[in-house]
Order: structure tokens, then C-alpha cells, then sequence
């Protein structure tokens, strides 16, 4: 449960904003998205794999310029 003090002449938009920063931090909403759907485990290794490939051949350009 997040709790936000509400500190004395504060503005309730000003607490709601510290709330929704508070709350976004948590990940709640992406733990969420992310539940919603179900990845394959070969499907999650092969992004992995796709992935490092990509950033190993930007860092070999890099190397290169």
C-alpha cells in the first residue's frame, strides 16, 4: 500500500502528482501488461539472442569508425 503524507498548505494536485510517481515506480502497471499475456520461454530466449546480437554489431561499428 503506498502512502503519500500530505504535508500542511500542500495543494491535493501536488500530493495526487507525488502519488502517481510513487505508484508508477512501484511497476505495478507493467507487472500487469505483462501478465496479461503468456510468452513462450523460446520465444523470450530468442528476443534475448536477437537482442545481443544487435548491440554486438553496433559495438563493432562503433569499434571500426
Amino acid at each position: 500500500m503506498i502512502i503519500v503524507p500530505v504535508k500542511e498548505g500542500e495543494s491535493i494536485d501536488r500530493a495526487l502528482k507525488r502519488y502517481k510517481r510513487k505508484y508508477e515506480k512501484t511497476g505495478v502497471v507493467k507487472e500487469l501488461r505483462k501478465r496479461q499475456q503468456f510468452t513462450k520461454p523460446s520465444v523470450i530466449k530468442r528476443a534475448q539472442l536477437m537482442k545481443a546480437i544487435y548491440v554486438q554489431k553496433l559495438r563493432e561499428a562503433e569499434q571500426n569508425m
